[in-house]
């Protein structure tokens, strides 16, 4: 029997959205962990991949649970395990591979920035030549939700950048990605955001619905290609 995936939560209400739907079409066993109900970080070594997810807690905090993941993720990179964080995913990812997290200048939140401008995110030449955006085009519409940021080191490949928050998609290894913004939203998701993160509660509620409404096929077709993309990179599809 083939090693299952392992989806590791760091609250309950970050759910795999979009990836939940992937993985049954393709039938593909997987094992989520959510770090927030004290359960233990399993060995990565007994997994196929391990996709991270988003979350209100800091790469920077000194807490045990925290610490632990990290030395995890080094075990990750170490071995070469696919890997695929997104948000909080992300900058673990860095942070495990010597960067650095830092405050947003600016916060990130929501389809738009300050300016009015829908957040997107532009393929650096090297993200146009990897496999993760295959069938994809070289600028991307993205659904922020972050306060802080990372800066890289010589280790860590910039895959795409953005006008608030430069790095925005990476890779640490030859199968280690982070995407700061969330490819996996789903309506379901963003209406639990809505009721709970402080951030988009100050927004206008029924605009941010609506204007998912207008992108989602568009959106979910570039979320779900990401996501099968990153299963093949993987060998498990």
């Amino acid at each position: 029997m083939s090693r299952p995936l392992l989806i590791i939560q760091h609250v309950p209400h970050e759910g795999p959205g979009l990836l939940a739907g992937v993985l049954d079409r393709y039938s593909i066993p997987f094992q989520t962990v959510d770090l927030s109900r004290g359960t233990p970080y399993p060995d990565p070594r007994n997994y196929s991949a391990v996709i991270t997810l988003g979350g209100p807690q800091s790469a920077n905090d000194d807490t045990a649970v925290m610490l632990n993941e990290l030395a995890n993720i080094r075990t990750i990179l170490q071995n070469n395990i696919p890997y695929l964080g997104i948000c909080l995913g992300m900058q673990v990812l860095v942070k495990a591979a010597g960067g650095e997290i830092k405050p947003c200048t600016v916060k990130e939140t929501g389809f738009s920035g300050p300016d009015g401008h829908p957040f997107t995110v532009d393929l650096t030449q090297e993200g146009i030549q990897d496999p993760l955006f295959n069938g994809l085009g070289t600028n991307l519409r993205v659904f922020q939700l972050h306060g802080e940021t990372v800066t890289l080191n010589n280790a860590i490949t910039l895959l795409a950048t953005g006008k608030t928050c430069a790095h925005q998609i990476v890779k640490a290894s030859s199968r280690a990605y982070g995407i700061q913004s969330h490819f996996e939203l789903t309506p379901q998701l963003l209406h639990s955001w809505l009721s709970i993160d402080n951030d988009l509660q100050a927004m206008d509620r029924e605009k941010l619905i609506d204007f998912f409404r207008e992108i989602r096929s568009d959106y979910e077709k570039t979320g779900t290609t990401v996501l099968k993309n990153f299963l093949r990179i993987a060998e498990i599809i």
